[in-house]
């Protein structure tokens, strides 16, 4: 819990401008969720930031965010990892595309 004032930063992968997936199973979320769900809790959205953002990131790996690195999944979860999969071009990503959020508590 957080007294009036007091700030909460967000940081998760971005889904937009795609639609987002059944109940976030591909490790993606929109802006307006995030937004949304501050608000309920009594924040306020006071600031916003493209510092991790990556445009490479096209959101629609085969393993969802965790095809990327850090995590570079190349199964299905509880599988083992395929050897065969080809990373070159999610490695060349980077990264997911992250919004960067600042809320501030209203009271």
């Amino acid at each position: 819990m957080l007294k009036p004032g007091g700030v909460l930063a967000v940081e998760e992968h971005r889904k937009d401008p795609k639609p987002e997936a059944d109940n976030w199973s591909d490790g993606y979320m929109a802006e307006k969720t995030v937004i949304a769900a501050a608000e309920k809790a009594g924040f306020r959205l006071a600031a916003r930031s493209d510092i991790n953002a990556n445009p490479k990131d096209t959101k629609d790996h085969p393993f969802g965010v965790w095809t990327l690195p850090p995590t570079r999944q190349s199964a299905g979860r509880g599988q083992p990892a395929d050897p065969n999969f080809d990373r070159t071009k999610y490695d060349a990503i980077g990264e997911s595309d992250r919004m960067t959020l600042r809320f501030v508590k209203v009271g």
